[in-house]
């Protein structure tokens, strides 16, 4: 994969770049470190989670820090198809005809594939009875052919997706975890603001999202899941999530 030019900014100063993507031998170093480390932390779970996948019980996230990984690995297996299918659109030169706007656009579905694997490789690792399945999303709503559209849904995932993890972080027990998260709850604001300023230059960190302190929303795993089903033909079953 090849490195990043320098940012590149507009006249106001405000950076046109993603953060570089992950290169993958780095990528599969951090990967190898995350599975070591959950399995530090589940191996000695008693979890049988995975028994209530059951025929018309829906996908089940599981319990514990299990089913928050689990929870956190489905919404980056929902980010990571949209961005893979924004960029392999036949259409993406001409929907995105700044060379700009299309590096951003490929660095976060790269920065989105790695989150995925990453949660794949830690939750297979310490606990491969309770990982979820690879989840089948649907787009259908989604004009990929329109730049307003494919903009609009990208917003509204990353913005997801910020608050997701906020939320999130509260109801893990595993402070290695918490740390873990707090890094990739970074990258998708990062995320969330260059989608922003691309739909309207300087509103990067503007909006109902961000509130009157200076802070993004946080949302608990049930309205986040309310919000997110529609994109994915799965029932997600979230009943057995901590709440506290």
């Amino acid at each position: 994969m090849a490195k990043n030019t320098n940012p590149q900014e507009t006249a106001d100063g405000l950076t046109k770049k993603v953060t570089s993507p992950i290169q993958r031998r780095s990528f599969l170093k951090y990967a190898g470190a995350g599975a070591a480390l959950s399995t530090l932390f589940i191996m000695g779970c008693d979890n049988d989670d995975d028994m209530n996948n059951l025929p018309g019980d829906g996908v089940n996230l599981g319990s514990g820090d299990v089913g928050i990984l689990n929870y956190a690995y489905a919404l980056e297996q929902l980010e990571a198809a949209f961005y893979t299918q924004v960029v392999a659109s036949t259409s993406f030169n001409t929907t995105f005809s700044n060379a700009m706007e299309r590096m951003i656009l490929t660095d976060i579905r790269d920065h989105e594939v790695a989150h995925r694997e990453f949660f794949k490789a830690a939750i297979t690792s310490a606990a491969p009875d309770d990982i979820i399945p690879g989840l089948t999303p649907d787009f259908s709503a989604v004009n990929f052919n329109d730049r307003n559209a494919v903009l609009a849904t990208a917003k509204t995932f990353e913005d997801l997706g910020v608050a997701a993890y906020n939320g999130a972080g509260k109801l893990l027990t595993s402070a290695t975890f918490l740390t873990l998260a707090g890094k990739i709850v970074s990258v998708e604001a990062r995320h969330a603001a260059e989608i922003r300023d691309i739909i309207s230059n300087g509103t990067f960190a503007s909006g109902p999202e961000i509130n009157n302190m200076g802070m993004d929303r946080a949302l608990m795993p049930k309205d986040v899941l309310a919000a997110a089903q529609p994109f994915i033909k799965e029932k997600i079953n979230f009943s057995n999530l901590p709440t506290t």
